[in-house]
């Protein structure tokens, strides 16, 4: 699928991966639908201009993200999805004192990302296998989840967020088979330690030794990188079914 002249809903995109995102696709020409639950999303299509639309929701509300589904419609379909929304938490499962973690606080994390990444391709698939199949393959849409190398490696204090990551990790090939039917592929990205506003509260020596821990290049990702390889998924249609780690190499500890 070509980026230019079709139509994108993003989610976590007043910020990071998501506005790196909505910037690479409307620079290749696509229209875009930015979805956040902060109101900061209108700053970054207003930035934009005419080729974004902002819609402030919540990943976890079926009407939230069905009014974001509707507006890419209304625009002449949906073509493709960008989920990039979610959260990072650390608890451990046992305190210093002994005592359990926060049932609820887990529930949240997994609700958040992983019920809110389904919630997500649920409405944004039912969209799109309404479309009218496209070139040779019959390509009807495109879905690219954001999961996480803590799906692979979590450390400690990562339960949640790598059950949730895990979760979106494991959905990817049996999405992508059943949507296969439908002409719609379903990727998912695996980010290491990126550039990003989660990882703004990090102390800078504990920042120095992620980048040291990095193969190569010995630096935390851009968000511009992550973008690029959106874009490439969407226009590189043998891509489906596949989690992609864009990490440098490295491997948490």
């Amino acid at each position: 699928m070509q980026v230019q002249d079709h139509n994108f809903l993003i989610t976590g995109a007043a910020s990071g991966l998501g506005a790196a995102t909505a910037e690479r696709l409307v620079a290749g020409g696509a229209r875009v639908v930015l979805c956040d639950l902060s109101d900061a999303v209108e700053a970054i299509a207003s930035r934009l201009g005419e080729s974004a639309i902002a819609c402030q929701g919540d990943i976890t509300s079926a009407d939230d993200i069905q009014v974001a589904v509707d507006r890419a419609v209304s625009l002449g379909g949906l073509h493709g999805v960008v989920h990039c929304a979610g959260v990072v938490s650390v608890a451990k499962l046992l305190d210093r004192e002994g005592n359990p973690a926060d049932l609820e606080a887990f529930a949240k994390t997994v609700n958040i990302n992983l019920v809110g990444t389904f919630n997500v391709l649920r409405l944004a698939a039912a969209a799109m296998a309404g479309n009218p199949p496209e070139g040779e393959d019959g390509e009807r849409g495109i879905i690219i989840d954001t999961a996480s190398i803590a799906a692979f490696d979590g450390q400690v204090g990562q339960a949640a967020y790598s059950a949730s990551k895990a979760g979106v990790a494991g959905m990817t090939l049996p999405l992508a088979r059943e949507l296969s039917r439908q002409g719609i592929r379903v990727m998912t990205i695996a980010p290491g330690v990126f550039e990003t506003p989660m990882m703004s509260g990090i102390p800078e020596d504990a920042v120095s030794a992620l980048s040291a821990a990095v193969p190569f290049p010995k630096r935390l990702g851009k968000a511009a990188e992550f973008a690029a390889l959106a874009e490439q998924i969407v226009t590189n249609t043998m891509l489906n079914g596949e989690v992609i780690r864009l990490d440098g190499g490295i491997r948490m500890q």
